[in-house]
């Protein structure tokens, strides 16, 4: 059996005639950016994570640059974030001209310990970014009581969490401003590249809107030093198909998050994600722990089932970031956690043949002839369920 990581076919094929007439109108009208769909977008995703303002963005990147902006980061400026994170995280922050400072992970979660926050800050300290890593949200009461005490902004990388929650809140609606991503494999994925600034704050909304349109409000009127950064018309339309499927597709992801875990339970030096009682889950990704990580990818590959690693070298040991001082040990539970984990297959439109093939090969694994591998020691750390 060959199992992808990702089959983007399986959710479009059904959805194919809606989203192709959707794009067809687009092309016939010609009006292929800060049109009717994008417009229409803004408010039916705003809608759906509770907050009032929605600005759609080339990109995640530009979602979380342009929040950071829109909040007042600027040059020199220290931002706290993670380094269990994919690297735009970090680049949002020095396009704003601000310096990123790293606190470690909840081993747990993966996600920011606010434990670590507050001796982060610093008289330079303007904001903070948790990232809801994977689809499981921060713990976000301590982080945002923390940041208030002292008048910081509060933006949440929401880039991989479409529909997650946090004690029932919808994930982007948190914060001051939140970012979202639409690459096309996240859980709600353009044909292409787009994103989405979330916010409560007007005043936010506005210098978001005209920050993505070279900074202003009008043609060839410019208030600000924007960039280029409109969500176009094409992408709009097929996300607007995509949008009321998402809340299907994010619980048929944990089905089967409940499936594998409940086959991978008790096996020696696999731990399976947890989710925290606060947490509505939404699997982006399915990522396990084990200290053979690498020789267990290769048997994976070798029985036709692809993996990924999310992610293996942390932000603050990139040699773009060695100006920052970091080295190795500076972060523990970031740097253990990037030796051990692994991202099984996740979307929608598996079937409980393809995740009880990838778990009966993992099983195959650890069970296997004496001397194969050797000897491990369990990993620290809870064993949990998938939802």
């Amino acid at each position: 059996m060959v199992i992808e990581f990702v089959n983007l076919k399986r959710q479009f094929l059904p959805l194919r005639e809606e989203i192709m007439s959707g794009i067809e109108q687009v092309l016939a009208g010609m009006n292929l950016f800060l049109g009717e769909n994008v417009y229409q977008l803004e408010e039916e995703f705003a809608a759906y994570c509770g907050a009032p303002h929605a600005i759609g963005v080339g990109s995640g990147t530009d979602a979380l640059h342009l929040a950071l902006r829109a909040v007042g980061i600027g040059l020199g400026d220290e931002v706290i974030t993670v380094s269990n994170t994919f690297f735009a995280t970090v680049e949002a922050i020095a396009l704003c001209g601000g310096r990123p400072v790293f606190v470690d992970i909840d081993p747990a979660t993966y996600t920011m310990d606010p434990s670590q926050v507050e001796a982060a800050i610093t008289p330079r300290t303007k904001a903070v970014v948790p990232v809801h890593l994977y689809g499981h949200p921060a713990d976000m009461d301590p982080i945002i009581a923390i940041s208030r005490g002292h008048g910081l902004s509060v933006v949440e990388d929401a880039c991989q969490a479409h529909g997650a929650e946090y004690k029932g809140v919808r994930a982007g609606s948190l914060g001051d401003a939140a970012a979202f991503s639409f690459y096309y494999s996240k859980n709600l994925g353009a044909y292409g590249e787009g994103g989405m600034v979330v916010t409560k704050d007007r005043e936010i909304a506005t210098r978001v809107q005209m920050l993505r349109n070279h900074g202003g409000k009008e043609r060839y009127r410019h208030a600000l030093l924007g960039v280029n950064a409109r969500l176009d018309e094409i992408q709009a339309a097929a996300l607007r198909v995509k949008l009321p499927h998402l809340d299907g597709w994010n619980a048929a992801r944990r089905t089967w998050a409940e499936e594998y875990s409940r086959h991978l339970a008790g096996l020696e030096d696999v731990v399976t994600p947890v989710a925290q009682p606060y947490a509505k889950h939404v699997f982006h990704l399915y990522v396990i722990r084990t200290r053979d990580r690498d020789r267990l990818q290769r048997w994976l590959k070798s029985h036709g089932v692809s993996t990924g690693i999310h992610y293996p070298v942390p932000v603050h040991l990139q040699e773009a970031c060695a100006h920052l001082g970091y080295s190795p040990g500076s972060l523990p539970e970031t740097e253990a956690a990037a030796q051990e984990i692994l991202s099984l297959p996740m979307f929608a439109e598996l079937t409980i043949d393809e995740v009880a093939y990838v778990c009966q090969t993992i099983r195959g694994y650890v069970r296997g002839p004496k001397g194969r591998r050797p000897q491990r020691t369990p990993v620290l750390g809870g064993k949990g369920g998938g939802s």
